[in-house]
């Protein structure tokens, strides 16, 4: 497992990566990344701070069963509900990226959401992705946050209906990739269906094998990450302080 320090770089440039693509939405929106083996231990980003600006000791070290370590104004409350909520039950999942990306999220206005195979991106969520239809307002509540928590399941991906998206992994580097590319998946689907023509839809067969050779690929997101971390620190390293 990294150490706190290394954590908080990568995570920082994480955000910083995301506001360079435009995948951020003003001061709202959270990442967090576990420290601890148990997940309940974990860095957030601070309340309202733009994800241009964030560096690596901005970050918030909270508890998840220490009330007072998310209790004293640092932090969004809807940050603390969601992601807290998830550490808590999937210690597995050691990093959560919640955002509001365009396409993405206009999907999660459609009667039916669903990120259909239509190329070898889209593929990638081929029956890997868990879907809310339940959205109640801004989550601020614990139950809530353990509502979203429980609709992932197994799955590391959750498409928040008439909301957002989360994206969750062991690694802050495929977690961004993950992002990235979910975000470039929509984009193309909403496109193809502004065409009104018939959409052409992988057969099952050839998105699921298309899904599985992603998953044995984590190094080319892992490389995806790295080569935008290099891009940031040639134009701005402040992340890194």
């Amino acid at each position: 497992m990294l150490n706190e320090q290394q954590i908080r770089i990568d995570l920082a440039a994480a955000f910083r990566a995301c506001a360079k693509l435009g995948l951020h939405e003003g001061v709202a929106n959270h990442f967090s990344a576990a420290v601890s083996e148990d997940g309940k231990k974990f860095l957030l980003n601070p309340k309202w701070m733009h994800f241009s600006r964030i560096k690596a000791s901005d970050l918030v070290l909270v508890d998840a069963d220490d009330p007072q370590s998310f209790n004293r104004g640092e932090i969004d409350s809807t940050a603390w509900t969601i992601h807290g909520q998830i550490h808590s039950m999937r210690p597995d999942i050691r990093v959560v990226m919640h955002l509001h990306p365009i396409y993405t999220t206009t999907l999660s206005c459609l009667k039916n959401p669903e990120i259909l195979p239509i190329d070898q991106n889209s593929a990638r969520y081929f029956q890997r992705v868990a879907y809310d239809f339940n959205y109640s307002g801004m989550a601020d509540q614990r139950a809530e946050g353990q509502r979203l928590a429980q609709l992932l399941q197994d799955k590391n991906r959750l498409l928040m209906g008439n909301h957002g998206v989360i994206v969750s992994s062991h690694k802050i580097g495929i977690a961004f990739d993950d992002m990235y590319t979910i975000e470039r998946a929509s984009q193309l689907l909403v496109n193809a269906y502004a065409t009104g023509q018939e959409l052409s839809v992988l057969d099952d067969d050839i998105a699921e094998k298309t899904a599985k050779d992603w998953e044995k690929i984590d190094d080319y997101s892992l490389a995806h990450f790295e080569e935008m971390k290099i891009i940031l620190m040639k134009e701005d390293p402040s992340f890194m302080d």
